[in-house]
């Protein structure tokens, strides 16, 4: 079985920009809705629709994947998933750990998208004692005690941190110093890595601020409009 550790996306992609790269699993999720419909083909301005851009940014992203389309006819769909799929580096087994499997940790756990998207839960790993041997998923969770060895004897590259925050930065050394070069951290802190280890941050909270700073804006703006002119 192919792992995370032994093969990379094709070399080439390092050529595609960071943006780009951003929204190609945009377009893979558009695109698989499409085939699970068996639609054939579709235009730039249908697919660009949506997956929430503009058609023009979408043909210029395909063009780093050597796609351009045939005019009158589109995008063939079974391609283009395939061809972004192996771009992403989705056409392989990535085993995944997942650490801290407190409600968070084990709701990722039971997301049923990994393993159709090219990833493999390979552990589950949590400091208490008491969670040791309790199946999550279908998945026994295994002491930290055996992290180090965990992620050597499943090949693992990519790990993802849903500690409570003051947990975070000592996992994520253990992780990095086990070999991992890619984390997705849950937990709400900043983690510092050396050059070449990867971090993606998901901060529901911040996401949720960002909301409530857009909705007092547009109560504000309703009440202005609402409130009479000066002088009126």
């Amino acid at each position: 079985m192919a792992t995370g550790r032994t093969h990379r996306p094709a070399t080439r992609s390092r050529g595609i920009p960071e943006a780009t790269v951003a929204r190609l699993p945009l377009y893979l999720r558009a695109l698989t809705a499409l085939s699970e419909r068996s639609v054939p083909t579709v235009s730039s301005e249908e697919l660009a629709a949506a997956a929430g851009v503009n058609s023009a940014k979408l043909r210029k992203d395909f063009s780093y994947l050597g796609s351009y389309g045939t005019r009158g006819v589109g995008y063939d769909v079974e391609y283009l998933v395939y061809q972004i799929s192996r771009e992403l580096g989705l056409t392989q087994d990535w085993p995944v750990v997942i650490v801290g499997i407190g409600n968070l940790g084990a709701a990722l756990a039971n997301y049923g998208g990994f393993a159709s998207r090219g990833f493999r839960v390979a552990a589950l790993i949590d400091a208490d004692p008491a969670m040791a041997g309790k199946p999550v998923a279908g998945i026994p969770v295994q002491h930290t005690d055996d992290l180090e060895k965990i992620i050597q004897d499943n090949g693992v590259s990519i790990g993802v941190i849903a500690t409570p925050a003051g947990a975070a930065q000592q996992v994520c050394d253990r992780l990095v110093a086990a070999g991992v070069t890619s984390i997705l951290n849950f937990a709400p802190t900043v983690l510092n890595v050396p050059d070449g280890v990867d971090v993606r941050k998901v901060d529901l909270s911040i996401e949720l601020q960002i909301l409530a700073f857009h909705e007092q804006r547009k109560a504000g703006e309703e009440s202005a409009a609402d409130s009479p002119l000066p002088g009126a």
